[in-house]
């Protein structure tokens, strides 16, 4: 790993993650990630803006080694991809302060046993001094973490923007060069940690809009030297209304779910709804979590298991209701052999999500011609409802 200039005096100290391909036991990282750690050397002062994940901290100590003094740790994000290794820099540079929001430094004495001594807070708006370069400080709750903030270098208008506006990208380019592949490593990343808290980040947005942004330095991916169009992305998936878009995640175990998902699919995109199918045993939950960020209905598809929903479709309905979308409606089709409370169970899963519910149809063994008709009127439903709300 190399240091990286981006103007004269700021640099990118990060590392590149090529083999991670999973992030918090959780969320699959098809591409990859990197840790974007950035120097800034004032003509006094000095100040290191994040770390990296520890698995890198090893091989990233190299570039520390380089420095010849540092007087200040920003830590944007208590997170250990963030500031995991900051007990690694605080051994090498025992004078250096780590500069924090309030809310942040007893997530790190917890997390990371650092000395409260070692701290300092800065309140919202408040600004630091290297000399020459000057550090803004910006709050910024819920992107992704309560104690969450930015950093805005004021001579050379740069946003040090932690999670916001990243993206999970494994790449030797320092900047976007790509913008379609970088929107859709975003869009995802935006789905899976931001989306629940869409109305905050909608503030925060506006919180941001004084300042002249000439470029985003992002913890994770590359960074944005035309930021305008990322910017313009967030303030639709904030704000935006929810697109002409059924999301159909689905289960099926011998056939009969499978019948009524394809049939449901075909019958709305007759109609003109856009429709996007994820079978779940195959499918990158990733994908799942991005067009939830459009949909303006889910429709969710399984058979029933030990009188309940499958565990996968169970797991789904979890999931959306803890990303909180933009969905306005949303149903449940599938079998069942002798009983169950598919219904009952997957309804009580879902109180964060206020939604307008649809008639379930459950088919009893085989798919009949009436669940067939039951299914065609559903389709009307969505798209008139659709149509009624003026989703494109």
């Amino acid at each position: 790993m190399l240091k990286r200039e981006l103007k004269e005096n700021i640099y990118w100290m990060g590392a590149i993650d090529w083999d991670r391909r999973l992030f918090d036991s959780l969320i699959p990282l098809p591409d990859g990630t990197t840790y974007n750690a950035y120097l800034v050397e004032g003509s006094e002062k000095t100040a290191l803006l994040d770390t990296v994940d520890p698995p890198m901290a090893d091989a990233w100590a190299a570039l520390l080694e380089g420095i010849p003094k540092l007087d200040f740790i920003v830590s944007h994000h208590a997170e250990q991809d963030h500031s995991g290794s900051i007990p690694l820099v605080l051994r090498k540079f025992p004078e250096a302060k780590v500069v924090v929001s309030p809310k942040a430094k007893p997530m790190l004495i917890d997390l990371l046993k650092i000395p409260e001594s070692a701290f300092v807070t800065m309140a919202d708006g408040a600004t630091l001094s290297l000399g020459d370069k000057t550090l803004r400080f910006l709050h910024t709750p819920w992107v992704h973490w309560p104690e969450t903030m930015v950093t805005y270098l004021e001579e050379d208008r740069i946003l040090f923007s932690c999670d916001f506006f990243g993206s999970h990208i494994a790449t030797a380019d320092l900047y976007v060069n790509d913008e379609g592949r970088v929107y859709e490593a975003a869009k995802r990343y935006f789905a899976e940690i931001m989306m629940p808290f869409r109305n905050v980040i909608e503030k925060n947005l506006e919180k941001l809009a004084p300042y002249d942004i000439q470029m985003i330095a992002p913890s994770h991916g590359q960074i944005h030297d035309r930021p305008e169009w990322i910017m313009n992305a967030y303030r639709e998936w904030v704000s935006g209304p929810p697109r002409n878009l059924v999301v159909l995640p689905f289960v099926s175990m011998h056939g009969s779910t499978r019948q009524m998902v394809d049939y449901l699919a075909s019958a709305l995109i007759g109609k003109g709804v856009r429709v996007e199918l994820f079978n779940l045993p195959v499918t990158d939950i990733g994908k799942l979590a991005m067009a939830l960020v459009d949909a303006a209905t889910v429709v969710v598809g399984t058979p029933t298991v030990l009188a309940g929903p499958h565990p996968l479709a169970a797991y789904a309905t979890f999931l959306a209701n803890a990303l909180r979308p933009r969905v306005q409606f949303l149903s449940i089709i599938g079998s069942y052999g002798w009983g169950g409370k598919t219904v009952e169970t997957l309804a009580g899963m879902i109180p964060n999500l206020k939604v307008e519910v649809l008639e379930p149809i459950l088919a009893k063994g085989l798919v009949s011609q009436s669940h067939i008709e039951a299914l065609e009127r559903m389709a009307d439903t969505i798209a008139r409802k659709h149509k009624e709300k003026g989703f494109v």
